[in-house]
């Protein structure tokens, strides 16, 4: 996982195989995010509060942004900061054919984001597999990205909202939106929940 800076943002600099590769990964996944959205630097800097200055060097790999930072990005990209943090951690060429992933490894705490999450696939596969621990009450901010995206509950009691419509998904219910839809979730009864999230490849 590549290092967070915490606050502000830092140079990298690191070997080439080390920080400096996941700086590029991370800053070359960013880019490719906001080209498929349509956005400028300059818009993103506007939705992200971010300057101009510090996305560019961002993306060519030469700064980290810090926790808060790296939110407000995934926030405004449509995605979540561990998808981000994934795509730097990944093979710069793809990976393996297959993919074993044990209980617990990869796992995410942090506090740009409500809840644990790990991703169960590196970030070059044609889709996105996280699973997500979490126990809000408090809804949070709706996300709406371009990919579609399906939900499963392995367990707790979880309100979903998809598209301003309320529903509460107990374990084993699932729901599949397409892209663009705005959706959140969050715990029905304040006990933890704990999703299987697939989202598609951007």
């Amino acid at each position: 996982m590549p290092s967070i800076a915490a606050p502000g943002a830092r140079r990298v600099d690191g070997d080439e195989h080390g920080t400096d590769a996941a700086a590029r990964r991370l800053g070359a996944h960013i880019r490719r995010l906001r080209q498929a959205r349509r956005l400028t630097l300059v818009r993103l800097a506007s939705a992200t509060e971010l300057s101009h200055p510090f996305l560019s060097q961002l993306e060519r790999g030469l700064a980290q942004p810090s926790l808060a930072s790296l939110r407000r990005i995934a926030v405004a990209l449509g995605t979540s900061p561990i998808e981000l943090i994934a795509a730097a951690d990944a093979p710069a060429s793809g990976g393996p054919a297959v993919e074993v992933h044990r209980r617990g490894d990869g796992a995410l705490s942090a506090d740009f984001a409500v809840g644990t999450a790990r991703m169960l696939a590196g970030a070059r596969r044609p889709f996105h597999p996280m699973e997500y621990h979490a126990e809000n009450v408090d809804p949070g901010d709706s996300f709406a990205h371009d990919e579609d995206e399906f939900v499963y509950v392995l367990s707790g009691s979880v309100c979903m909202e998809v598209d301003g419509a309320v529903s509460v998904l107990s374990p084993s219910d699932s729901a599949y939106y397409a892209g663009g839809v705005a959706h959140r979730w969050w715990s029905q009864d304040g006990r933890p929940y704990r999703l299987l999230v697939v989202k598609q490849r951007p």
